[in-house]
């Protein structure tokens, strides 16, 4: 198992301020991340008008929306980093404004069941990957199929629960399993429990080969306080170590490791039962 593709989630915690969106950049490359990621939505296309007219909160929204001109800027801090940069469309014409931005687009549980954006994502011919909360079995096999015949072949699945946060006792880790056998897909887990236990579970049990973690850069995002969201001091020992649980696996063969070869000596002499070897029993002991 290879070791798993890290995403940094930025959500709407970038209060539309370009040198701020650089900086969530930077920290996903200093904490180790292999891809940072944004959202592209518009509040008029994101809700139906009438909860819009209806709901002050949700039209208070609008200044969570990520500024299109900001992509390139983001593009080429990604690039500087030698990271991924992703982004989620939620609207039609999201998809071509991201084209040429994104190495991956990232669609949304709550966008799953909508197939005239999955077929836009798959038809670009870019990787995706798609998350899969509140889904049951039946609706992501039915989005599988829709990416699949609009030319996506090997999407990556996020297992996850939108709750936020979620309860450990509910993130169902097996989910992943039944999500790639029965899916063919390849599957990784979307946090929302902010977890160390549940990341390292993910990956070193279940086999996740994605892991994407929601981040604020000091608590200041409009997401923190839903409690989903990872600091850097929290999550920077996480991903450390991830990535050093993987410096443990070798290459398989059984022999003597390097540091015990100097012990091989003072094992029990099968003649008698006693250390050292007899061949070196009557030289000096060191």
């Amino acid at each position: 198992m290879n070791q798993p593709l890290i995403i940094a989630e930025v959500s709407s915690n970038h209060h539309q301020d370009l040198e701020r969106c650089l900086q969530f950049v930077d920290a996903a490359a200093d904490l180790g991340c292999g891809a940072v990621k944004f959202q592209l939505f518009r509040i008029a296309e994101l809700f139906a008008p009438e909860v819009l007219a209806a709901s002050a909160e949700h039209r208070a929204r609008e200044r969570w929306e990520l500024d299109p001109a900001f992509l390139p800027h983001l593009v080429k801090r990604c690039r500087q980093h030698n990271i991924a940069f992703s982004c989620t469309p939620f609207y039609l014409e999201a998809v071509a404004q991201l084209q040429e931005h994104v190495d991956f687009y990232k669609i949304a549980s709550y966008e799953l069941l909508w197939h005239d954006l999955l077929s836009a994502v798959a038809a670009t011919g870019k990787p995706v990957v798609l998350s899969t909360g509140m889904a049951n079995l039946a609706e992501v096999q039915a989005a599988v199929a829709c990416l699949r015949q609009n030319g996506c072949a090997d999407p990556m699945l996020l297992h996850c629960s939108s709750a936020y946060p979620t309860p450990i006792a509910e993130a169902n880790l097996k989910a992943l399993d039944t999500l790639r056998r029965e899916t063919g897909c390849r599957v990784g887990w979307s946090d929302h429990t902010r977890q160390p236990a549940v990341l390292y579970r993910a990956v070193f049990r279940w086999g996740a080969e994605c892991i994407e973690f929601h981040l604020d850069l000091e608590g200041d995002g409009p997401e923190f306080s839903a409690g989903h969201c990872w600091l850097p001091k929290e999550i920077g020992p996480v991903i450390t170590t991830l990535r050093q649980g993987f410096e443990a696996d070798g290459d398989g063969h059984k022999q003597p490791a390097a540091k015990e070869l100097p012990d091989r000596d003072w094992r029990a002499d099968p003649s008698d039962g006693l250390r050292p070897m007899l061949h070196i029993r009557n030289q000096p002991i060191k």
